[in-house]
């Protein structure tokens, strides 16, 4: 099945069903943005990595050159769902409740890393962070800080 003619409700009820995590790879090629970005999932156990591929197009300012700042922001956005699909599953899909994000560095046109934590889980609500990154881990291009909304299932 072409995973992008499979919505990402289907993805995430059919895990749940299952009582498995969801196929993230799968879930990010039914999302149409996140697939025009290139976005690929990296897991190792609990951990979970997002990969932003260089492209030419996810350029913003070609003199710097330097990525798009809306491309990082909906990149670490993406990086926060994951982890939330990951670590409270559901059959739908989070929503944001408000999403701030600090641009720390220009991105330059290599691959971009990311990661998530979840800082403090409730009922109906989480929040959770993410830092995005290229050659160096302790140096990040950009953080995300926000609020989720986890539908009731």
């Amino acid at each position: 099945m072409n995973p992008q003619s499979v919505s990402p409700r289907a993805i995430l009820t059919a895990a749940r069903e299952a009582g498995t995590k969801p196929d993230l790879a799968a879930l990010v090629a039914a999302i149409p943005y996140a697939r025009y970005l290139g976005i690929q999932v990296d897991r190792k156990g609990t951990e979970i990595t997002t990969i932003l591929p260089f492209a030419q197009h996810l350029i913003g300012n070609p003199v710097l050159p330097a990525l798009h700042g809306g491309v990082v922001g909906g990149f670490l956005e993406t990086t926060a769902m994951l982890q939330a699909i990951f670590e409270v599953a559901g059959a739908e899909m989070p929503r944001p409740v408000d999403i701030n994000i600090d641009y720390l560095r220009s991105g330059r046109p290599v691959d971009t890393y990311a990661r998530a934590v979840i800082t403090k889980e409730g009922r109906r609500v989480i929040n959770i962070h993410a830092h995005a990154w290229q050659e160096e881990h302790d140096r990040p291009i950009a953080t995300l800080r926000g609020h989720l909304l986890i539908p009731e299932s």
